[in-house]
Parts: C-alpha cells; structure tokens; sequence
C-alpha cells in the first residue's frame, strides 16, 4: 500500500497530525496565536508584550515577535482553551513535538510537569489541574545556546559561517489528546524480512493483552496479541518488501482496552555486506549505492520551523526528483512528520545525534579539514566533554532519539559524533548504540577524529581533491563534499568551500567534480556512500545546490544525469565483483 499525505486548509500553522506513526482519533491543536513575555524571573508576568505564533520560535519572523531569548532570561507562553464537549476519555495529555531548551508546564496556576532538552517530543499529563470550562495553560521557558550541558546543534548565539541563528522556546507543534485511564504508549517495531515477520511491543499504563492487526489499506493481513511490554511476532508473508524505488507502507492498529492507536511500517533491512573483499551497505540483503545530501533542517523566516508542512514535504518531493535517495540529517531532528515524509517517498535518512559539550577550539575546526588530527577523546577536558552532566545529557539524549525515530522506516544509520564536536568516547558509544538498535549501521564518527570503530570509514573533503582509501574493514563513505557556492543574488557576507561568479563555471565544476572524482572512487576505492554539501543555503552559509527559497541553482536535468552516472558506476562494479 503506498501511502499519501494529507494536508489541511486552515489559517492555523501546520495543523496536520503532527505523530502518524502513533496517531490517535482524539487531537485537539494548540499551534496559533499564544501571549509571550520576556522577564528576569520565572513569576507569571502581570503583563504579556503581545501576541506570539506558536510553533515558530520567538527568533524567527514567522513568530512576529523576531527578539532573541538571552541565557538569563524567561520566556513566557499563555493560552486559554476548553475541551470540546465529547473530548474527555479519562485523562488530558499535553503533547509538545519540542520546545528549547528547559521548560515548565502549569495548568491553572499549578505545576504539571517540566522537560529539559531542546530537540525531543514530550508528554504530560493535565488531568488532575483540569478544569471545567476555560483552563489556563502557561509555559515557562528558559534557553542558553552556549550551555555546555544540554545538546544544541549548529545553534550560536554570534551566528555566521557553519553556525546559524541561535532559537528558543517552543517550535514543534503544540496539541492535546484525551485517553482512557489505562492507555498505551513507547511502540517498538522491528521488521524481519528473512523471517517474514514483524517483531512489535507497546507498553501501557495497565495491564492486559495489546492486540495488533497489520492491514492493507482496510484489509486484514495477520493479527496477533501479547501482554503489555511483552514483544510478538506479527505474519508478514503477505507484504511487499520496502525500497526508495517502491516505497511499500502497511498500516498497524493498535488496541488495548478502550484505547486504540494507529502506525505503519515498511519491510526492509540494513546491513553491511561484502563483495570482491569490500564492504558495502546493504538494503534488503542486496549492495546499495547510497547518494544523499546534507540537511541542515534549517527554513528560511521560520528558522527551525517550516512554513507549512506542505513546503516540508515539497522540499523532499524536489530531492526525489533530482535522483538523489538519501538525505543525512545533520544535527538537528526534525518533526516526526518528516520522517513520515521521507517513509512514504523512499528517501533514506542518515540521523545525527545533537551535538553539545563546551566550546570548540577554534584551532581544532580551521586545522581539521587540511590535517587528519587525531586527538584522545577519552581525555573529555580536551574534548568539551570535562563536565560529567553533560556526558550524561548527551547520552539520554542520544538513547531518546534512538527510541524516538527506531520506528521511522527510512531511517537507516546513526551518527553519534561529527567532527569531533563534542565527541568523547566514540568506541564504547558506537556499541553502546548498537546494543539499543542492532538492526542499524552506525558512523561512529563523521569526518576526522576516526577512532577506528562502528561500521563506517567517514571521509570528510574539502578544499582539495577527493582520494580516498578503503581501510578494508569497514564501509567506505564520503559523507561530507562539495560544498560549492553560487549565489548571484545573495547580499552581504558569504560562506562555502569554493566559490563560483557564474551558473554555467558552477554547473561545469559540479559535473567535473562528479566525473572525475567520485566515481573513479567507487571502483577504485570501494565507495558506497556520498552526501553532497548540501540541500540548500543557510544564512551566510551559501553552498546548497537550492537557495533559502528552494530555487535551483542549475538545471535539474543536470543532477539526475550525474546521479545516474553514480548510480550505474556503483552497478558495473558490483557486477564486476559478481564474476
């Protein structure tokens, strides 16, 4: 069953359920206009400064507000709203896809919960602040984007160059849900295309028998039922395997007591396979040429947060249609709507972990492209690692972004570390990863300081010619190149690897690049993974193949026939190996 997505008509921002791989009938939107106010203290003001568009945060233009949250400040969000009637199941639950970077929730002048962290979805339970009628919500939120503990991306306070404009607050979607007393949560799916199987668990806030029935479209396939927590096998000898080529989703209902829920999932593996004593990705058992770009996640006048959530899923349309069948999302994650995106088009999506730790040496970043250092990252002072708290946020962290997107059928790897930026014990995190998820390879770390591990020999090159060496071990990719500029239209201050004046010297040096370089790679080198730098242009940063706006830069004909070319390449030489 291929799945399509579906978008609303509303003048409310980005109204579609924001959650489809656990989606419930019972959905009440808060995205739109909230009270803000800025304050030293964290004492409900007695005053807000006005109106502010939830999700967009305060830093963006889509907010209307446009001020940035200093690290002393509070950020304050208001809102009223009453349950629709028939609303009420049992218990109310607060649903915020992410808000930066500490928070606290109150539910009629008392506390209902908190959160800390700025990229992950969280949940918490209103039901015993409820009241009838008008209820009161109030967020309170504070944000320090050079905080040496909590993950932050490519966030900075001074942006420019690689790193952008610093957000706050909340800037995923906002909603509310009602459930039985007794309802379910943390789904876990595992798909066995050898077996013909679907391994699946669901917890619950009691106990019982969770029943799941795998459908196509409203035709039942197989069902199966087991104990809260407990995992069974679900029969999938009827499913279409799943590739970027066809892109097969089936649908999953999940029922325990009076509640119910709704998923998806695709048949597919990732591996690592050899041929002629190389190593090469796998998908579905077979060799797999993965050609992605880097994807900053970055949207123009919403900063984190797209306009709609039709131009979420038009940008992926348009990477689709240049050939391309990878994105590696780079130090950031994205709403769980583009994920399903990337699940329903067949784009594979390469997932980092969000950087954090004290600041980098500005050395270590200028030297690192031209010289292969490689330092000790068990010496965690050295590494911005010294504080022990920010180790372990790292890891919580780390450990809920593997729970939160392990379901997401596109999501093939994990990259734990990028350049060095925060990395500390890359080895025993790589297993440590492993060992939540052995179904995915994971890039132990991207670009320099390899420390020998995981399943993945990243490279990294700009400024000179790319020559790469397979060190016989492990998978060979380049997951960082190009990065070439070309910005006719663009004022003020410029960033990138290589800078062009003209489109026709750009789209020459871009084929040469291609031709030249990358695949006398693959046969020589044994190269299986590339990812361009990158999608599009981030503030000063102008090296995307698309403009901030999402206009090419050359024609799309041009891509699909180098991606091709790649393509074709890496088939010859499996072939050759084949013999």
């Amino acid at each position: 069953m291929i799945f399509h997505p579906e978008f609303l008509h509303d003048d409310l921002p980005l109204q579609e359920y924001p959650r489809p791989q656990f989606r419930r009938d019972s959905y009440l939107p808060l995205n739109g206009r909230w009270e803000y106010a800025f304050t030293a203290t964290a004492t409900p003001p007695a005053h807000f400064n006005g109106e502010i568009i939830v999700p967009y945060s305060p830093e963006s233009k889509l907010s209307g507000v446009c001020r940035q949250l200093g690290p002393e400040e509070f950020l304050h969000y208001r809102r009223h709203f009453t349950l629709p009637k028939g609303f009420f199941r049992g218990r109310v639950l607060l649903n915020i896809g992410a808000c930066d970077q500490v928070c606290t929730v109150f539910l009629n002048g008392k506390k209902a919960g908190e959160h800390a962290g700025g990229y992950l979805p969280f949940s918490i339970d209103l039901t015993a602040a409820l009241c009838d009628g008008e209820n009161e919500l109030h967020i309170v939120v504070q944000d320090d984007a050079s905080s040496p503990i909590y993950g932050r991306g490519k966030q900075r306070y001074r942006n420019g160059g690689i790193w952008y404009t610093a957000v706050s607050g909340i800037w995923q979607s906002v909603w509310l849900e009602s459930v039985p007393n007794a309802y379910l949560y943390d789904l876990t799916l595992l798909p066995d295309c050898a077996a013909e199987r679907l391994y699946v668990s669901c917890r619950a806030t009691g106990e019982g028998n969770v029943t799941y029935t795998v459908c196509d479209g409203d035709r039942v396939l197989s069902s199966a039922s087991a104990p809260a927590g407990e995992r069974t096998a679900l029969d999938t000898s009827a499913c279409s395997p799943w590739t970027p080529g066809r892109p097969e989703l089936y649908r999953l209902v999940i029922s325990f007591g009076e509640d119910r829920a709704e998923s998806y999932f695709g048949m597919r593996s990732y591996a690592c396979t050899q041929a002629g004593g190389r190593h090469y990705f796998a998908l579905n058992g077979k060799a797999y040429f993965q050609n992605g770009l880097l994807d900053q996640g970055y949207w123009g006048d919403g900063i984190y947060t797209p306009r709609s959530n039709r131009n979420m899923y038009d940008c992926l349309c348009r990477v689709k249609a240049l050939g391309f069948n990878m994105l590696r999302k780079h130090i950031k994650i994205e709403p769980l709507l583009w994920y399903y995106y990337c699940d329903i088009l067949g784009i594979l999506v390469w997932q980092d972990m969000i950087n954090g730790g004290a600041q980098y040496s500005p050395f270590r970043l200028a030297a690192c492209p031209f010289f292969d250092l490689h330092l000790n990252d068990k010496n965690y002072k050295s590494m911005g690692r010294g504080d022990a708290r920010s180790r372990k946020q790292y890891l919580r962290e780390a450990e809920e972004t593997v729970r939160l997107l392990s379901p997401c059928v596109s999501v093939c790897l994990w990259t734990p570390f990028n350049e060095a930026w925060g990395q500390f014990d890359a080895i025993k995190v790589c297993e440590w990863i492993k060992s939540l998820d052995p179904s995915r390879p994971v890039d132990h770390a991207s670009g320099w300081q390899d420390m020998g591990g995981g399943d993945v020999y990243s490279r990294h090159v700009y400024f000179r010619k790319v020559r790469l060496k397979n060190d016989g071990r492990r998978l060979l990719a380049l997951t960082e190149f190009g990065g070439y500029t070309y910005s006719p239209a663009a004022r003020g201050r410029s960033f990138g690897y290589r800078t062009f004046r003209s489109a026709s010297a750009y789209a020459r040096a871009v084929c040469a690049l291609y031709r030249r370089q990358l695949v006398q790679n693959i046969a020589k080198a044994g190269l299986c993974a590339v990812v361009y730098t990158q999608l599009s242009d981030v503030e000063e940063e102008r090296n995307g193949i698309f403009t901030r706006d999402m206009q090419p830069k050359i024609a799309d004909e041009i891509w699909r026939t180098l991606n091709g070319e790649l393509f074709a390449a890496f088939a010859a030489h499996i072939a050759e190996n084949d013999r």
